[in-house]
Parts: structure tokens; sequence; C-alpha cells
């Protein structure tokens, strides 16, 4: 069935495809450069992913690489890494929740519908440490912890290059969906300025604008609305600056800066409940017809980020240099929780008598350090280097309170904190061989790494998660026997000393690497890993490529391999007990590390490593050196994939908590087998002309399925409390793993250069996604929808142009939730779009930028 769903959705594409032929490429560069560039061009091929044979390009790889320049970056207008590549990227889902507390300020993307932790990020090569937050709401890649993109900033990127394959043999964990490698801007002189301003100025699409609100003739609120409503919101400005330095004769410091300030956009429907008790009599409270409606907060939040980061480089003698690049980076975010109304019971109307919209805040710090040598002796060329990163994100909670302190509550948290830090050794070498019997001589590569991981988990203050004696109706009670309010600091209590935490690891792996020309047109790579760790054991992961030209013209390739991803210390280590409510119940709910006594009893082995096989298969056609043309087909198969249970309750699972102070209870635990099918077709054609300059178009097709097909029978001792499989992993989580990203993408665009002037156009057709929910009757799909972007930009002079631009010129939003499920509830008006989104839902965003190049 699974199989046939593929082959309707490709027929469904094939005629786009046979009307896009001009388009469609074995090398999807994404370029916007004059021809008289050629030269440039041909250095941008070269990729330091995919082989570890110095100086092999795209053209040549064996496996499917996209290489985006930074050209083709800095025409989207974007100010986000990740919606960068979303824009350009048919395999790349970058969805924008809100209202998922973390999550909202470092927001998971994902790579062939897996998880953001199933996709390896390099920067320069070198393994980019992960991100502190755990996602744990209910979005994309709830779980998991990835690398953030974000805190790379685009004018710091000289290209990116996606290597679209499986890689946990040549590069380690993570690598399953394929690898990411940011390639750092090297200059050794001039540079450039921009300032960049833009908002979100659209047309909320099927949600009315409310014009005023009185009381009916039956004693209740009506409302009166007017057409869709109108809003100009989500205002940025972005300062970059990038420079090269000489450092002596043979050596560069290129540094680069981002400033970005962003206020928030929402996308929030009018709230139609009551605000206020009512009065004695029965009626309405007067102040029902003036209260703020908009309550809520659902979009983007304020954001302000500030990055730095410096790559450089410098020789030491004829054949060995010094490398060293790193970043510091700062984000201030705002992300806000439900709306708590006046007569809500974790409300104290002596500090808010209209009720509160308590906000989560971030502080996240990013820093990096690489330290290297390089170079070639007489046989080897090796490279040895020292590579940190560490993440910090500290909570505070703010316009908010703890209910349970009553009117002596603080209003503002600070709610503890998470730190995530790696230090990594590799040694690397490699040199060519002669063999008789081969074509080519063989590259033969070798390496070990040792790397370090921390996971911190800071508590908060006393108040951010104590339960004071305050309950409803203000009366003073006993925090034991109850009933009481709730504690904590509301939408997000602090972590408790019990959380708190300090965790590390440590692992050792080698590896071996073979790549020669057998035969004068077949390329044959092969490569293995050895890792071992601390914590779980060892893994050993192969990888074998084979690439055969048949013609000048064409080429077969394909590859297999398996991999692995260990399970982050994020995942074996986070703890945290916090009151939920459960229909107007309190109940203290914990997220158990999976080796801590309380997941013991629960009856958990503890988390091993996910196992995956990788096949690949697919041909390139370059007839010309203006048209390529790759079609590439691929099976991922990924055995105890890592998830979060549900929320295990009952007498049994509170007998099992005794003395924890939860009587709710989830973990990590390895419960799931998946698999991944699908296929990239991508290209690109330049057309020269004489009097009308050149066009560069490119196109890229994404075709993706994913399965849960197996399911790991829960602990013997859950079972022994009588659960099933369906409440210790829900059915809503094993949906979302199948439909919540895009069944397919297409990605089309041309860039038209002629004198002073650039014009870029871009559309990106998003397939049908899925948001589910455990109600049938709430369940969302989104219909395919295409979004379109355009860029403009003149060359005022030599040294400045100017660029206006829209993203989602056309404001095309998802299907309102409202007119999109068949039980519409109050959430289901409030939160207007779904968060499932492939490409958000904030509207149309016009910007003006101002460069100056020297």
């Amino acid at each position: 069935m699974k199989s046939t769903k593929i082959s309707n959705r490709m027929k469904g594409l094939g005629c786009l495809l046979a009307s896009s032929t001009l388009l469609l490429s074995a090398n999807p560069s994404f370029a916007q450069t004059n021809t008289e560039d050629s030269a440039d061009e041909a250095v941008e091929k070269i990729s330091v992913i995919g082989s570890r044979r110095a100086g092999r390009t795209v053209n040549d790889s064996a496996v499917p690489i996209d290489i985006i320049d930074a050209d083709a970056i800095s025409a989207t207008g974007l100010t986000e890494t990740n919606m960068i590549l979303n824009t350009l990227l048919p395999s790349f889902n970058f969805p924008q929740p809100s209202i998922t507390d973390g999550t909202d300020h470092v927001r998971p993307a994902q790579l062939r519908g897996l998880a953001p932790d199933h996709t390896l990020v390099l920067v320069n090569g070198k393994r980019r440490h992960t991100s502190a937050l755990l996602n744990l709401n209910g979005s994309a890649g709830r779980g998991s912890s990835a690398v953030d993109l974000n805190s790379i900033p685009a004018n710091a990127i000289s290209r990116i290059e996606v290597l679209r394959d499986g890689a946990a043999a040549q590069y380690g964990s993570d690598a399953i969906a394929g690898v990411i490698n940011i390639v750092l801007k090297d200059a050794s002189e001039g540079g450039e300025f921009s300032a960049t301003y833009g908002a979100n100025m659209t047309t909320m699409d099927g949600v009315p604008q409310l014009l005023r609100v009185r009381e009916g003739a039956d004693g209740n609120l009506a409302f009166e609305e007017g057409g869709d409503r109108e809003l100009t919101d989500g205002q940025t400005a972005t300062i970059r600056g990038n420079m090269g330095f000489e450092w002596g004769d043979d050596g560069y410091v290129h540094v680069a800066a981002e400033f970005r300030d962003r206020s928030n956009a929402n996308r929030s429907d009018y709230d139609q409940r009551e605000n206020f008790s009512r009065l004695a009599d029965g009626s309405i409270d007067d102040r029902e017809l003036f209260v703020n409606r908009y309550n809520h907060n659902f979009g983007n939040g304020e954001v302000e980020d500030y990055a730095l980061f410096v790559n450089s480089s410098k020789g030491l003698t004829n054949d060995m240099e010094f490398y060293a690049f790193g970043s510091m980076g700062k984000r201030n975010s705002k992300g806000s929780g439900f709306y708590r109304r006046a007569q809500d019971s974790r409300n104290v109307t002596q500090i808010y008598p209209n009720g509160f919209l308590p906000t989560i805040k971030t502080d996240i710090d990013d820093l990096s350090l690489v330290l290297g040598v390089k170079g070639e002796g007489e046989v080897w060329r090796y490279d040895v280097s020292i590579n940190h990163g560490r993440n910090e994100l500290d909570y505070s909670v703010i316009n908010s309170l703890n209910t349970s302190f009553g009117p002596n509550s603080p209003t503002d948290f600070d709610a503890g904190g998470l730190t995530y830090e790696q230090t990594l050794f590799n040694v690397d070498a490699s040199r060519l061989v002669d063999v008789a019997f081969f074509d080519s001589e063989m590259n033969l590569a070798l390496g070990f790494e040792y790397r370090n991981e921390g996971y911190d988990i800071r508590a908060g203050e006393p108040a951010s998660y104590e339960r004071g004696t305050f309950g409803p109706g203000g009366a003073v009670t006993d925090p034991i026997a109850g009933p009481f309010g709730a504690s904590g600091s509301q939408v997000f209590p602090g972590f408790t000393p019990a959380s708190a935490s300090t965790n590390s690891r440590s692992n050792m792996s080698f590896y071996i690497d073979l790549e020669a020309d057998v035969l004068e047109n077949w390329n044959v790579a092969v490569a293995a890993r050895y890792e071992e760790y601390s914590d779980f054991g060892n893994t050993f992961n192969w990888k074998m490529s084979h690439r055969v030209e048949l013609s000048d013209t064409f080429a077969l390739r394909g590859s297999i391999s398996t991999g692995f991803r260990a399970p982050s210390l994020q995942q074996q280590f986070f703890t945290s007990v916090a009151t939920v409510f459960v229909e107007a119940v309190p109940t203290e709910t914990g997220t158990f590390a999976p080796s801590s006594d309380v997941a013991l009893a629960l009856g958990s082995p503890g988390l091993d490593a996910e196992e995956s096989t990788n096949y690949s298969v697919g041909f390139t056609y370059t007839p010309t050196a203006d048209l390529n043309f790759t079609v590439d087909f691929y099976q991922i198969e990924i055995d105890d994939r890592i998830v979060l249970s549900n929320n295990l309750s009952g007498p049994e699972i509170e007998a099992l908590l005794a003395d924890t102070g939860a009587n709710r209870a989830r973990f990590f635990l390895n419960a799931i087998n998946t698999e991944t099918k699908g296929v990239d077709i991508v290209g690109s054609y330049t057309l020269n002309t004489d009097d009308w300059g050149s066009v560069l178009f490119n196109a890229g097709i994404n075709i993706n399925d994913n399965e849960v097909t197996d399911i790991l029978p829960p602990p013997a001792v859950l079972q022994g409390a009588g659960f099933d499989q369906d409440n210790l992993f829900s059915g809503v989580e094993l949906r979302r793993f199948e439909v919540g990203s895009p069944a397919d993408k297409v990605n089309l665009s041309a860039a038209w250069s002629y004198d002073a002037a650039t014009l870029v156009l871009r559309t990106t057709r998003y397939g049908e996604t899925e948001d589910v929910s455990s109600n049938p009757l709430r369940n969302e799909v989104l219909e395919e929808k295409w979004v379109t972007d355009i860029d403009a930009t003149y060359e005022l002079n030599e040294s400045l142009a100017l660029t206006i631009g829209a993203n989602n010129v056309f404001d095309v939003y998802p299907d309102p939730t409202r007119e999109n499920v068949e039980d519409v509830t109050t959430f289901s008006r409030l939160f207007a779009y779904s968060g499932f989104s492939p490409f958000g839902f904030t509207g149309r965003f016009v910007y003006g930028r101002l460069t100056y190049r020297f």
C-alpha cells in the first residue's frame, strides 16, 4: 500500500517533471552568478563531504550532494538559516510551531522526514555541537535534540553542502538521513555590509477581524465579525557585516557578524470565552465588552540575535597550515503560553484582575572553537584538530505567578537552565596507494576521534517549583491534603533540585576509507567505522558506494550502508517533575531518565543506539555543460528508534511511583522500527543570450514516505500493570512519524542576470501534511500549497546594491483550522492554523536591503 502511494505521487508529478525538463540537473548549485564567473562556479562544485579523496567534485560523486552558494542564500531575503534551507531544498522540512515551550525558541528541522537528530551537521567539515534543548511538546521532532542551525548567520557562509545519503561509517553518529556541512567564508580581503528591514504585510486567510462585542438577546456574548483580518507585524531588522584580512603573506582572517531584531507576529483568532465570572444575578460582567479578545500570541515570538564567526588560516611551512575557526552567539527570545482568564483557577485576581498571558523567556549562549593543523608530507595528507562547543539555555518566566503562593507570589521567575557541551580530538590521514590491477591510484584514509560530552540541568529558584498553601477561592489549605493551587511558575515550572544533575560520557572511534577507480569508468568506495561509548557499548558500521560512467554524459550510482545514532545525553538524563492539570485535577507528571530508579521500576531497559540500513540508487545525466539531471531513489530502515512514552497513569503506576513526588510518568525508550522510502529529482539549466543576459533555472522534487513497521513490546512491568502499547506510545505519535512532514515537495526557481540587475523568482509546492489528533474528528489534513518568492537587486554602482523582495508574495496560508476539522473546539478557533504547516503561517513578508561591498 505504501509503495502504491509513492507510485501515485510520482505519477501525479510526472506532468510537472516533463514540463520542467530544462530545469533539472545533477548539481543544484542554486547559484545566480553571471556566465563570466564560470571559473568560480567550478571551484564551488568541489565538495568537502561525501568523499575523503581530495578534489572530488559533485559531478564525480557516487552519492547525491546539493551545494547552495552565498548568492542563492542572500537572494532569499530570509534571516534564518533553517528557513533558507527550507526554501531551497526539497528534502528539507522546517515547520514553525508555536506555544510549544522551549521549542518556540530552538525550532527543529528535518531531512527526508526523519528526526532532526538524524542529520549530522558539520562546520568546515568538523562536527557541530547540538542544542541543550530537548523538544518535548507535540511538534515535529518531539523527543529530539539537534543542532541549532539558526545560530549560524547566513553572511558567514560561503556555501552549504548537503549530502543526502547515510554516512555514519564516514562521519559517525547521527548521519542517518544525511550530512549538512556549512563552509565558512575565507576571503583574505574585501567585505560586505548590509542592512535589511522587513515586515509581514498580510491578510489572514479565513480568519475574520473581530469588530465588536455585545450582549445578545439570550444574555450571552455576541460577536460581530468583519472581513479577513489584516495585519502588519513581525518587523525584522538585520544588520550584517563580514570582512577579510590578510594574515602575513600566506594566511587570512575572515570575520562575520550579525544582529537581528524581530518583533512578534501573532496569528491567533479572538477568544470567545467569558473572561470574568458572572455577576451574582447571573448577568455578564460589563468588562467582557471591552477586554482584549486577542489574548494569545500564536506565531513568531520576539527574538534578538547576536552572532560572531571567525575563520582563519596561516601557513606554518610550505607543507603545513594552521587553522582556527569559531563562533560566539547570544539569543534572547520570548514565547507565550496559554492565556489564563481572570476566572481561571490558576489566576490570582489580586495580581491579575483581568487575567494574564504567561511568557517563557530564554537566554541562549552559544560558543564554539576549532583549532588544528593540516598539511601534506612526502606520502600522507593529515589533519589534526581539537574542537569544543557549548550551548547554554537559561529559562525565565515573566508575567506569571505561582498560584499556590496566592497574592504574595512573585510574577517573574528564574526557572533554571540546561547546558550541553562537547570536546573532540580528531586525527585524519590519507594517501594515494598504487594498486597494480586498478585503473587509478587508490585513496586510503584513516582516522581516530575521541569525544567527550557533558549535559547539566540547573535548578530554578524555589518559587518557580515550590507548592504553597494558597488554594482555590483564596482559602489557605494543607498542601498535602489539598485542594491546593497550581504549584510552580505558570506556563513553565522551574527545574527542581531533584531534577538537577551533572552528566557526561565519552567515546572513541576509528575509521578506514578506501576509494579507487577500479576500471576507467567504475569508481568504488568502501568505508568502515568502529565506535565505543562509555555508557551503552560499541557499534560497527560500513558503507559501499559505486559510480559507473556508461558514457561521457550518463552515469549510474548507488550505495548501501549501515548506520547508527547514539542516544543523546539529553534523552538519557533529562528529568523534570511538574504539575499538570488533567480534567481540572492537578497531577504531578515526571519525565524520568531511562536509567533512573523510577524508570527502572517501570521496566525501562535503558537506552541503546538506533541502527539503520540505507540503500540508494540513481543516475546522473549531463548532456551539455549547461544542462544536468539526476534521479536518486532511497530506502532507510531504522531499528530501535528512540521515542518518548505517553504519560503513564493508574493505580499500578502510582504504586510504582511511590515516594517520587509524581503520580504520572514518562521516559524515553527504544520502541519502534521505521522505514523511509522516496526519490529525489534535482537539477539546473543555464540559458545564455547575446542581448538579454543569462537565466539560471533550478528545480528539485522530493517524494517521501515514512512508515512505522514494528512497535516493540512494552516492558514486562507495564504489561503486568495492565498497559498495552497503544498507551505506552500512542497512535497520535505513530501517525506523526508517518504523516507529520510533507508527502512531497517541489522547488522551482529562475535567476535572471542582465547588466546591473538580477531578478530571482522561486516557487515551492509543499505537499500534503497531517496534524494528527487522538480524536479523529479533529484530525487536520493540510492540503498542498504553492508558495512564491521574488527578489530583485540593482547594482547602483560597483559598491552599492539595492534589493527589494517578498517571501510568500501571494500571501498563502494553510487552510484555517476551524474550517479544516469536523469538531471545532475553543482552541481550534484560538489557534487559527496548524503548527505542522511546512511553510509556517505568518503570511507575506516584504523586505528591502541595502548592501555595500568593498
